[in-house]
């Protein structure tokens, strides 16, 4: 399980890499918002380019995973992965479970309303459906009249059909999980300081799932009388009480994650540190500026799990911190420098400025912290992976290892290879549904005799360089077999 946690955090970097740059487009836009002093149209075009990408992430998140897990990169995957994911997304939505459920579309539960392009945990649940699909069903041979849909072009069609099955399940569960934690967040509203840092542990424990927006609505937005955004930024409530839902986020961002980046990359390994210092910087500066701290959260989420619990304590224990003494900010979108800056000439924020003396002491807590438990239980954060290591060093030291598959195919595939004059005189190959396409070098090197003798249908020529090998409705099994011969 834990190998499975680490592999499956080293595939979220995929996805990850992306946040960076959604989260800069939407600091370009609020820093123009708060000079010019209203939103513009040069304000509002970085904001919409930045926010359609974060409201993607969990469809970002269902390709990065399907590829990262699955045996082989492949398209097929991101195809079946955004196929497993809007299916599901569709059945899920307000308007379909009215319908499937005969409820009108103002009774449906809203926890709907949350499983949509934004949400990871669907994401990380189709990632998941396809990469085993492709894993067990990409080298399935249909009978001859199926045989079309054989191979990789089965995994789209049976991560369908197992998407279907999901949103079934998740049908009747999920509006009994959304429910719960809207009466567990009512309950903690009378908690005072500490219900505030009750909310800050479970805000971040519920990120992978999606379910952390729940309890945003209900301490952020209107659900339960809070609106804690809305009263913050309008200048309502009570000085030192209004905010306190937002407040000791800004610690976290600003000081407490940059400085597990930082851990993380002094834990690293000598030959990766250039890699992790280039993902975690990218991360630091979207955390520190925008607030966006998906980027660095997910680098060690899944890969180090009980490391993320410790930064749920922590960010709990900072809205506790702020909330008792009524250190108060607010922000529109994340708790960021930006917000921070903009919400200082709110007149209903209280002694903000303690808020950077509580991430300095933050930022000391998680370095020390991160540095000690990643040392101490040889937690495989980015770059102490030794698996990944030794694989690379292994590449750079072996580039040309080439192992033949020992499958029905490879002969017929070493014999085309050969035929078309060795790996050497291959420039690319790729298939359309009976035939091989390649570029080569010099097709006047080609021996047809010895590719129609492998099994091959036909062999033509065009100009100079191109080629087609006509094989059949299986030709996707032996182009798959081809490409392994010539790239492993």
């Amino acid at each position: 399980m834990y190998g499975f946690l680490q592999k499956l955090g080293r595939s979220l970097m995929l996805p990850v890499a992306v946040l960076p740059a959604a989260a800069v487009m939407i600091g370009i836009a609020n820093s123009v918002k708060a000079l010019l002093g209203h939103e513009n149209f040069f304000s509002e075009i970085f904001f919409k380019a930045g926010t359609g990408i974060l409201d993607q992430i969990g469809l970002l998140f269902a390709i990065g995973v399907a590829i990262g897990i699955a045996k082989k990169n492949d398209g097929s995957l991101a195809l079946a992965s955004v196929i497993g994911f809007f299916t599901i997304t569709t059945l899920l939505s307000i308007e379909s479970v009215s319908q499937l459920t005969n409820v009108s579309k103002n009774n449906v539960n809203l926890g709907f309303s949350v499983i949509n392009n934004s949400n990871v945990f669907i994401g990380i649940i189709i990632g998941l459906v396809a990469a085993f699909t492709y894993n067990k069903f990409s080298d399935t041979e249909l009978p001859a009249f199926l045989s079309f849909f054989s191979g990789k072009r089965l995994v789209p069609i049976l991560t369908a059909f197992f998407s279907i099955f999901i949103a079934l399940v998740l049908l009747f569960i999920w509006p009994i999980v959304y429910s719960a934690l809207i009466t567990f967040g009512e309950w903690i509203l009378n908690l005072g300081a500490i219900g505030a840092g009750l909310y800050g542990f479970f805000n971040r424990l519920l990120i992978p799932t999606g379910f952390h927006h729940v309890l945003n609505s209900v301490f952020w937005f209107d659900i339960a009388g809070v609106n804690d955004i809305l009263n913050f930024q309008n200048g309502k409530g009570e000085e030192g009480i209004t905010g306190r839902y937002m407040s000791g986020f800004f610690p976290i961002a600003m000081f407490g994650l940059p400085a597990a980046a930082l851990a993380m990359y002094h834990t690293a390994k000598t030959q990766q540190k250039k890699e992790v210092a280039s993902l975690m910087l990218a991360g630091v500066i979207s955390s520190f500026v925008v607030g966006v701290t998906e980027p660095i959260e997910f680098t060690f989420m899944f890969a180090a799990p009980f490391l993320f619990f410790i930064h749920a304590l922590l960010t709990g224990l900072s809205l506790f911190i702020a909330a008792l003494f009524h250190w108060t900010s607010g922000f529109t979108f994340s708790a960021g420098l930006i917000d921070f800056l903009i919400s200082l000439v709110n007149p209903i924020a209280n002694k903000p400025f303690m808020l950077i003396v509580q991430g300095i002491f933050f930022f000391i807590i998680y370095y020390f912290i991160f540095r000690f438990v990643i040392k101490v239980l040889d937690l495989k954060t980015p770059g102490r992976d030794e698996k990944a290591i030794k694989s690379n060093e292994k590449y750079e030291n072996d580039p040309d290892e080439n192992i033949i598959a020992d499958n029905k195919y490879s002969e017929m595939a070493n014999n085309i290879i050969l035929g078309l004059g060795e790996v050497c005189n291959i420039k690319e190959i790729t298939n359309c549904a009976t035939r091989l396409r390649i570029e080569l070098e010099d097709n006047t090197q080609i021996d047809e005799v010895k590719i129609k003798k492998s099994g091959a249908v036909a062999v033509t020529k065009n100009g100079k360089h191109q080629a087609q090998v006509i094989i059949g409705t299986h030709v996707q099994q032996v182009a798959d077999e081809i490409e392994r011969q010539l790239y492993n």
